[in-house]
């Protein structure tokens, strides 16, 4: 019975913390990352420790699907040279980057141990990116940048994150192998998705006339297709993105107005209630972790997760402009056919695509998805260190960066119109 007090108490609180938000405001996320905060160093206040798989299966499988079903599917192809430069280069950047700093920074932070937290910091959020940016007036192009690579990103650093800690685990390390198990995954979960929004349309077809089924049948389905794509080791990530792209395309060719009306609004209450809870519940995760740290080593630790935080900015802040530079010559060169006028932005796009590139749930969740022992029987080294890390980066993330996003836009929009 205590549980489900708990559970309401927290719900109570993340639609009053929304509501406050839009108030005084202050973007949901950052005051829902505040009050979680606040909340776990409350004396009465039980532990609440997250389980990964609750994250990947309840949360992320329903908000992915939603982002994907949301999106331009004709800018998201406009944009797919970004998106993917982003989505699987960066990721790869920003893992040996931070795997760099990490080994040569942190004492006891073996190659592959760094190359773990390299991997867990690697991908940007596609919650946090729309929760930030949501209500901001950005242009669509760059909205589409954003959700686009934090759609497909997740894979990449789960991808990059099984190697790593194989190579923790005592597992050797081959290349070929490794980039032939990367695209079997990406291309498995792409198949998954495809099948099952096909199966989907089908139902949907057959049960044409029962809004509430169809309705039903949209919620079940990006849980359904996940598990299926995870039941046979591929990215349940990439199908439930595909899922949601292929039924955004399938509701504006031939879902009525009123299905879409009734869904949307569904969706929305459903959207509105894990996107707070998950940001609740990452505030509420740091007094936990802090507690495993020992007090003298905690500004220590906070000083290295700065210093990635910067370091991830700092990486991503270049390539971003270097795919800006590298679309206008290719657009400008013999390549015209190739790179369409529309794929073009300009500084002030690569500064607030930079800018936005925000961690959160899917860092959060691998990293407490690490394994508590090794095969061997001993602990995973620095286990706690990198839950700690993991958790002062995507808060220093999404604080910093989410806090002053609002004020660059404006700030960057003034400039442009004068």
């Amino acid at each position: 019975m205590e549980n489900y007090t708990l559970i309401l108490v927290i719900m109570a609180l993340m639609i009053g913390v929304s509501g406050l938000a839009g108030k005084i405001k202050i973007p949901v996320p950052v005051l829902l990352l505040v009050a979680g905060i606040g909340i776990g160093f409350m004396p009465a206040m039980p532990d609440m420790e997250l389980d990964p798989d609750i994250i990947m299966l309840i949360f992320l499988p329903p908000l992915l699907y939603d982002a994907a079903f949301n999106i331009s599917f004709k800018e998201f192809r406009t944009h797919i040279n970004t998106i993917g430069t982003l989505a699987f280069g960066l990721v790869f950047m920003t893992t040996a980057g931070i795997a760099v700093i990490a080994h040569y920074l942190i004492p006891g932070m073996t190659w592959p141990l760094s190359f773990v937290l390299g991997a867990i910091l690697s991908a940007t959020d596609a919650v946090a990116a729309m929760g930030i940016t949501k209500g901001l007036g950005l242009p669509h192009n760059t909205i589409t940048i954003l959700e686009g690579e934090s759609l497909v990103n997740d894979a990449s650093a789960l991808v990059a994150y099984r190697f790593a800690v194989a190579a923790v685990t005592g597992v050797a390390f081959v290349f070929w192998k490794a980039t032939g198990d990367f695209l079997i995954v990406l291309g498995g979960g792409f198949l998954v998705g495809f099948v099952m929004a096909k199966l989907l349309s089908y139902a949907l077809r057959f049960f044409k006339t029962d809004h509430m089924v169809i309705i039903s049948l949209m919620l079940l389905m990006p849980f359904v297709t996940y598990l299926v794509a995870e039941h046979f080791h591929v990215s349940g990530v990439i199908a439930a993105v595909v899922l949601g792209l292929g039924m955004s395309r399938l509701s504006r060719e031939k879902f009525p107005d009123a299905i879409k009306t009734r869904s949307r609004n569904f969706w929305d209450v459903i959207i509105f209630l894990l996107n707070g809870l998950i940001f609740l519940l990452i505030g509420l995760q740091y007094p936990l972790v802090l507690k495993k740290i020992p007090a003298d080593k905690e500004l220590l630790y906070l000083g290295y997760a700065a210093i990635i935080t910067v370091a991830a900015l700092g990486i991503r802040m270049v390539r971003v402009y270097l795919q800006q530079i590298n679309l206008q010559k290719a657009f400008q060169g013999d390549n015209k056919r190739k790179i369409s006028e529309e794929a073009l932005f300009d500084s002030r796009t690569s500064f607030i695509i930079s800018w936005s590139g925000m961690r959160g749930i899917v860092s959060l969740a691998i990293a407490f998805g690490l394994p508590v022992n090794l095969e061997n029987g001993q602990p995973f080294p620095l286990r706690n260190e990198i839950i700690f890390i993991t958790i002062a980066v995507v808060l220093l993330s999404l604080l910093g960066q989410g806090l002053t996003l609002p004020w660059i836009v404006r700030k960057l929009s003034k400039e442009q119109k004068a």
